[in-house]
């Protein structure tokens, strides 16, 4: 990726620091950033309406579990039953929540709304099917929808041709910064105080060692000339894999092959893992509260986590998902602090000083949504309205958060062609990188939460299951 050379003028006249404020607030009506943040806003002050007042539910549409005998076949979303109508009508909801946010973005951003609606149609239905195959009872235990839609976007465009006038939707960026800040609502501070300075021990001491770890190690030991694909890396393994990956690859702006990487590995790691730990915690009889503690601090999917350590128990359960879910919460931090590390230290120029105003020019203002919803959330929404009504609202956007991430995967499954991604392994060094980081990963983690949780040296804290 190119680096922009950036000359630093004097300091500007008053007439240039009144041209510069109208330029910004011109960009808060037509940059994507912005837009992705108002969008994401706008959907959260529908649906907390909604659930405040009583008088609607403004909830994404879903395809249930399908595919045993609890379950029934996938006939059931086809067959006019009650549940095809509940199914096809939240979907149908979503479809056009998603569009008329998406259509007036584009228009505000100066592109044909007519070609982006058109084409967005068809993504939407890839996107379904990617979502149905996803809800297959067995697949959904240990494949994400990511993965079926990366595949399907990879044989459409290796196998096939992406036709030009689907390419006007395929927006990968847009849907992943709308996500993102939708997601930023469900990262709540709580959750820090259910496991006290234990959670934060585990979840947040190890993390940014195993990122400075996999930076040195891909940048200076493995010698990686892309950066951002070492960053990526680094982040979906240290933090929480594809939520992770994607944050940070739109802070560093990484390309949509490092992210496919990251992803891709990430999950068929999560599958090995989510199976191997529990396994391996009871054949060496561990702890389930540190058996717990590791499986949430090392497996990426919180999906995973929860299988996974409830494979141990329900107190492992718990824990396992109390450590996961207060590491999600780094999320906004790390995209935060790695924007700022690339603009400030890799994209800078040899003689190039930059101030605030550059760092401010440069940062994706995204992280501005996710961070802001995540503390309007746990400080103002669950003090006001309660915890129960915030967590109805939490649940009405959450599907809204998959459909955009959905969206994205399947761009970045039709923007990609392995040829493209080949010349990024750089001779297996992702490989290396990804592996020895997550050996590094495994091993302090299991260390840390040994140390903490096993009475040795710390009291055990009393989680009630």
């Amino acid at each position: 990726m190119s680096k922009k050379a950036t000359t630093v003028n004097p300091a500007p006249a008053h007439d240039d620091v009144v041209v510069a404020e109208k330029f910004q607030m011109s960009d808060m009506l037509h940059k994507e950033d912005w837009l992705s943040i108002w969008g994401a806003f706008i959907i959260i002050a529908i649906a907390s309406i909604g659930v405040i007042s009583g008088a609607f539910a403004f909830k994404a549409g879903s395809f249930g579990k399908w595919g045993d005998a609890d379950s029934g076949s996938f006939l059931k979303f086809f067959n006019g039953s009650e549940t095809c109508l509940s199914t096809w009508g939240g979907i149908l909801l979503t479809l056009i929540a998603l569009i008329v946010i998406f259509a007036v973005s584009n228009q505000l951003m100066g592109k044909n709304i007519a070609k982006y609606a058109v084409s967005f149609l068809a993504l939407f239905a890839l996107t379904c099917l990617v979502r149905l195959i996803s809800s297959q009872v067995t697949f959904s235990k240990y494949l994400e929808y990511a993965f079926w839609a990366l595949i399907l976007g990879l044989v459409i465009s290796n196998l096939l041709k992406v036709p030009d006038w689907l390419k006007p939707a395929i927006q990968t960026e847009f849907y992943i910064k709308t996500g993102l800040v939708l997601m930023g609502a469900s990262v709540l501070f709580s959750n820090i105080q259910k496991f006290g300075l234990y959670g934060l021990g585990i979840a947040w001491a190890v993390t940014p060692v195993v990122i400075i770890f996999m930076w040195l190690l891909g940048t200076k030991y493995l010698k990686m000339e892309n950066k951002r694909m070492v960053m990526t890396i680094a982040a979906a393994t240290s933090v929480c894999g594809t939520s992770a990956a994607i944050a940070t690859a739109a802070a560093c702006k990484a390309k949509k092959t490092d992210l496919t990487f990251a992803v891709g590995i990430s999950l068929i790691f999560t599958v090995l893992m989510m199976v191997g730990m529990p396994l391996f915690c009871k054949v060496v009889a561990l702890d389930p509260m540190v058996g717990g503690a590791w499986i949430g601090g090392t497996v990426d999917s919180t999906g995973a986590v929860v299988l996974a350590g409830n494979a141990l128990g329900e107190l492992a359960g718990q824990v396992a998902a109390l450590v996961k879910m207060i590491q999600n919460i780094l999320i906004g931090f790390v995209a935060f602090a790695v924007a700022v590390f690339f603009t400030t230290k890799v994209d800078k120029s040899e003689n190039q000083t930059v101030g605030a105003s550059e760092i401010w020019h440069r940062f994706p203002k995204f992280i501005l949504g996710f961070l802001g919803a995540s503390l309007f959330f746990s400080f103002v929404f669950q003090n006001t309205i309660g915890v129960d009504a915030t967590a109805k609202i939490l649940s009405d956007i959450k599907e809204f958060q998959t459909w955009c991430f959905a969206l994205a995967f399947t761009c970045i499954g039709l923007e990609t062609n392995f040829k493209e991604m080949a010349d990024q392994f750089q001779g297996g060094k992702p490989f290396v990188l990804y592996i020895t980081g997550q050996i590094f990963n495994l091993v302090l983690t299991f260390v840390v939460a040994w140390l903490l949780l096993s009475g040795r040296i710390f009291p055990i804290p009393n989680i009630t299951v």
